[in-house]
Formats: C-alpha cells, sequence, structure tokens
C-alpha cells in the first residue's frame, strides 16, 4: 500500500501488462538535501556549458532529449559524438540518449557503476535516473562541487500483472559519502575509522593538530580555532609551510584575500607544491576537497604536516 498524499496519474497507470512505471514520491521532491543536490548539479551543468550558451533550469525538462547530455559528456571527456545536433522526433531524441549512454556506460563502467538509467527512463523525464547518471559524471570526472552526501528518496514503483496494478513504496540512494562514490573506499585509512567509529578520538587529533599549527602560525599574530574552515582558502597551508621550511613566501605566489572557488583551489594547489618541494608525498586529498570544507582531506594534509614537522620550533 502506498502512504496517503502519494497521487498517482491516471497517464500513470496506463501500462501494458508486465511492465512498470518508476515516479518519484511527492514528498522526497521536498527533501531539502534532495533539493540542494538538484541545485548543484544544476549550477555544475550551467557552469561547465557557459560557452555553449545552454542554461538548465529543470533537469526532467531540459535533459530528457539527450542535447544537454550529450554536449555536457562531450565538454566533460573532451570527446565528440556522433549525433545530430537538433532532433526534434521521439525516434531521433532516442536514438541520440542511445549514443550518449553507450558512451557514458563505456567509461564508468569498468569503474564499478551500475547503470541506473536507461534511455526510455531519462526519456520519459525519471528524475531519479537523471540525477543518478548526473552524479556518476561528477564523481568521475571529479567535478570541482560538493554533493550532499547521503541523499535518498523514495520512489512509487506501479507494475501491472494480469491486468491488476501494484504498487510499492522503494527507498533509492542518490549520493552515499564523497569518497565512497568516487572509489576511495578500497584507501580507507586510520581517518576513516575514527570518522566511523570512534568520534571521540578524532577531536584528540584535532586539538593536537590546532596545537601544533597554532605554535607556528602565532608567530604571524594568527590562530586556528576551526580546522576544517580555516584552512580552506589555502592562505594558512602557505604560510605555515613557510613558517615550517623556514622562508618567506612571495605575496605575488597566492592569493591573500582569495574571493572565488578558482583562487582558493589555486592557494590550496600551490601549498600542496610547497610540501613537495620539501620532500613531503604528494598529499592524497584534492585541492577541491579541501577548499570544500571536507574534514577528513584537510585533517590527512595537517597530519602528514605533523608527522614531518611535529619536533620543529
Amino acid at each position: 500500500m502506498l502512504p496517503t498524499g502519494t497521487d498517482i496519474h491516471p497517464e500513470d497507470t496506463l501500462l501494458e501488462d508486465n511492465a512498470e512505471r518508476v515516479m518519484l514520491d511527492p514528498t522526497s521532491r521536498e527533501n531539502l538535501k534532495f533539493k540542494d543536490l538538484l541545485k548543484v548539479l544544476i549550477d555544475w551543468i550551467n557552469s561547465e556549458l557557459e560557452e555553449d550558451r545552454i542554461i538548465v533550469k529543470d533537469l526532467e525538462e531540459d535533459c530528457y532529449d539527450g542535447q544537454v547530455l550529450q554536449k555536457l559528456f562531450e565538454k566533460l571527456s573532451g570527446r565528440k559524438l556522433n549525433v545530430a545536433e537538433v532532433t526534434q522526433s521521439e525516434i531521433g531524441q532516442k536514438q541520440k540518449l542511445q549514443t550518449v549512454l553507450e558512451a557514458v556506460n563505456e567509461l564508468l563502467r569498468p569503474h564499478g557503476w551500475t547503470s541506473e538509467w536507461s534511455v526510455d527512463s531519462i526519456h520519459s523525464k525519471n528524475l531519479v535516473a537523471i540525477v543518478h547518471l548526473l552524479v556518476a559524471l561528477a564523481m568521475h570526472f571529479q567535478a570541482p562541487i560538493r554533493l550532499p552526501e547521503h541523499v535518498s528518496v523514495q520512489v512509487v514503483v506501479v507494475k501491472k500483472r494480469e491486468g491488476i496494478l501494484q504498487t510499492a513504496l522503494v527507498s533509492k540512494e542518490l549520493t552515499s559519502t564523497t569518497e565512497m562514490m568516487m572509489g576511495r573506499f578500497a584507501e580507507r585509512d586510520a581517518f576513516d575509522t575514527l570518522l566511523d567509529h570512534a568520534p571521540d578520538k578524532l577531536n584528540v587529533v584535532k586539538t593536537s593538530l590546532i596545537t601544533f599549527v597554532n605554535k607556528h602560525l602565532n608567530k604571524l599574530n594568527l590562530e586556528v580555532t576551526e580546522l576544517e574552515s580555516q584552512f580552506a582558502d589555502g592562505v594558512y597551508l602557505i604560510l605555515l609551510m613557510g613558517l615550517l621550511e623556514n622562508y618567506f613566501v612571495p605575496l605575488y605566489n597566492f592569493f591573500l584575500t582569495p574571493e572565488s572557488f578558482e583562487q582558493k583551489v589555486h592557494n590550496v594547489a600551490f601549498a600542496f607544491e610547497l610540501m613537495q618541494d620539501g620532500g613531503l608525498k604528494k598529499p592524497k586529498a584534492r585541492p577541491e576537497d579541501v577548499v570544500n570544507l571536507n574534514l577528513k582531506s584537510t585533517l590527512r594534509v595537517l597530519y602528514n604536516l605533523f608527522t614531518n614537522y611535529k619536533n620543529s620550533e
């Protein structure tokens, strides 16, 4: 049985025998994390396709015919697809979708992504399938965005068996954690365990790291109280490296008051270069992860400095 408040429109019940239709439950559409996920994806697509003067406002209405998905895939992969530019007919649209999805699946399948999408589901404006596809593309191409984690929605599955409609409510996970989605779960380390199982010990590590960085930053009359936010623009990381290695970093090498996402990423990437120049291994974290306030990534970077410079005065 379906919960009260779930509407099934007449057209959704016009099914052939043994056919099924999947729809997003209306209550899930109002879920704040789901709305946030949609906004992040729309902003990302519009940023990627700005040069093509494509503006997406609604994922269902703007992605179903394959045009936006084709342009997005071509931009991300640097690969031109052999499809007609504009197709108005349903057959033409589905052929375009077929070509785009074959290219996407060929790219993603070796990395463990299961296809939660199909030509029919995308063309029928199935929002859950469209979001699954976009999340997979964003993760595979390491988009410089922060997807909300642990987003799940309820979908209504309508099946027709021997002339009788059967309905069920099923939960669909759209995002898990950033590390899981990017396939990094094979590289689990001490911080994964800490975050998952021992938040009390995590606080001890954070306190030790704050003490360590302040011991050095205090020389410049700077103080850190929040690890993930105060290192996110890269400035403190750069200054800290200068203090640890005993040199002055010229101000023209970085943005002292970065405003844009790109400027912050530049700063963190530059700090990573300084670390490697100092003989440290390249950090496992991406600069984008630190800028996006990913605590685990920031901790890994700082812990690496701590283990190498904990005896520095």
